[in-house]
This record gives structure tokens, sequence and C-alpha cells, in this order.
């Protein structure tokens, strides 16, 4: 399947916005659906600042593309070739928004589902045809992180899994193909890293500032370049199993969560939303370093080899 010609992404939260950009920039013809006529507003100012983004980012620019902004799930869906769920992640909440979806679109219309970590089997329950049903996990910010998850669900038919990562493709993104797991690849990896990052705060080990400086310039310099995978065969699997007999033993372990974050969540700091959390924000200091952190995840894609060049890996 090459780009749609018709996009519909319901939910217009932190992410359908920057997706909503990306079709556009493709050729296609966005309908962002949101039942708060507010939260569409704040949508058109994000989407604005993602095709900004895009644009700075360079690239080919498709002919013909646009976002318009719809309260009326019927009028967003009419025609739609494709169909993208970013709202909240509530399985009931997504189950029956997409049984609503499902009865204004054709039969062969895939409908994906942005979710972060809800099975997709167990959304799907909610559909007549499950077998169209997709996962398509995009990584944030979706307008510079040029990387998806696709997870087919147990029901989804083989036609549309390739259907979709063509599309990927053709936007010009990497697909990986993944199967079902609670969390899916990239957050799991993530979680892993942030779960031992929080123990050695915890224990005292490093400041949250060091901590920081640490992995930018340790691990994370390394891993935009190179991948795990790739760096087990760099660093020798000898060394790696060496390492690993004893220090693996000692990492975190923990199934809960690190007493410095829910210490923080009970005090109301929740991070940037709230000017306050792991590190504190005087008055324009979000604003500065959201705007500091956009200009760095653009140098260094552009530092970086285009996504589907042969050297990937």
């Amino acid at each position: 399947m090459s780009v749609p010609s018709i996009v519909t992404v319901v939910g217009s939260g932190t992410m359908g916005p920057g997706i909503a950009a990306v079709f556009a920039r493709a050729g296609s013809t966005v309908r962002v659906y949101d039942i708060s006529e507010q939260a569409l507003e704040m949508a058109r100012t994000m989407s604005t600042m993602a095709e900004g983004v895009l644009e700075q980012l360079g690239g080919t620019k498709a002919a013909g593309g646009s976002i318009s902004f719809h309260t009326d799930l019927a009028e967003s869906l009419a025609g739609t070739n494709f169909v993208v769920e970013a709202i909240p992640e509530k399985l009931d909440l997504k189950k029956t928004v997409l049984a609503d979806v499902e009865k204004n679109i054709g039969d062969e219309v895939i409908i994906a589902t942005n979710t972060s970590g809800i099975p997709v089997t167990d959304i799907a329950e909610a559909l007549t045809h499950p077998g169209r049903f997709i996962g398509m996990h995009w990584s944030n910010p979706p307008h510079v992180i040029p990387m998806i998850e696709v997870i087919p669900g147990k029901a989804t038919d083989k036609k549309f899994v390739t259907e979709l990562v063509d599309m990927v493709h053709g936007f010009g993104y990497e697909a990986v193909l993944e199967k079902e797991k609670p969390g899916f690849v990239e957050n799991r990896v993530l979680y892993a890293i942030l779960r031992e990052c929080l123990a050695l705060v915890d224990e005292g080990i490093i400041s949250q500032k060091d901590l920081d400086i640490c992995v930018r310039w340790g691990i994370g310099y390394k891993l935009a370049v190179v991948g795990p995978m790739r760096l087990l065969d760099m660093a020798g699997l000898d060394i790696y199993s060496s390492v690993a007999t004893y220090l693996n033993a000692d990492l975190s372990n923990r199934s809960d969560v690190s007493e410095f974050a829910t210490d923080l969540v009970a005090q109301g700091k929740l991070g940037m939303k709230t000017s306050g959390g792991v590190f504190e924000y005087g008055e324009g200091d979000v604003a500065a370093k959201r705007g500091e952190i956009i200009k760095q995840f653009i140098a260094v894609r552009k530092a970086l080899p285009a996504p589907l060049s042969p050297n990937q890996i």
C-alpha cells in the first residue's frame, strides 16, 4: 500500500498532531478528529509546529497534503483510506471509539492503533473485522523520530501487515515488525534503562544531573550510531558474557516503581507539565528546553544515515 490519499487521525492529543503532519507532508489529506474543540485548537498549533520541524529536517514534500480538524466522527471518516487511533491509553475507551469508527468505514480500510503497550489482540475484540486491525506504535515526537513499530494481533490478516509496512516505507520511515509483547520492544528496552537509572539515583550512587550526562555521552552517543546487537559484535561476545556473569545479578530487578519517582508524583511534581519533577523549571524554562531538545533532535537526525538507507545497522 502506498501512502493513502485520505487519512483519519482519531485523537488529537500528544501524538496526533505530529502523526498528521507526517502524512500531510507525504501528500495525504489528513483529518484529525477529537470530541473537544479546545483540544483541536491546541492540535492546530502543534501540527503547525510539527510541519515547521519537518521543513527543517528537509526531504521530499509531496504535493496536495493538508490537515483539517473535526468534532464529527462520521465527517472525519467519510471516504477515508486509513485510520490511526491515538486516544488515551484506556482499553474500554479504545474499544468503544473503535467500534464507532468501524461503523463508518469500508471493510478493507486498515485501522491502526498507536497504543504504547495495550495488547492489540485485546483491543481488536471490539471489532467486527479484526483482521484489518494492527498496532502502529510511533515514537515521540512522531514527526522527528523516523521509526514505527508494526505489531499484528492474533487476528490480523498478513496482507494488511504487508500493506502497513509498505505505507511506512512510503513516507520514508523505518518499520520494525514485532510480535505482541506487553509494552512492545521500544518501551521494554527504555523502561529497563529507566529502572536501572532510577535505582542508581535511589541508592545515592549518582545525582540525576550526572546520570543524564553519563547516559547521553556514554550509552546514548554510542547507541545513536551502533545498535545493541551490533555493539555486542564490536565489544566481543566473550567480553560481554564474562561481564554479564557477575553484573546481571547486581542489576535492578524490582517489579514496583522507584521511590524517587513515586515521591515526586505524590508531591504533584510530574515533570515539565507542572514546571517541576526530576528537575525544576522557572518561568519560560520549559518552552526553552523543549525548543533546545527539538533542535538537537534535528541536528542528530541530519547527521545519521537517512531512514531506509542500507547502512542502518
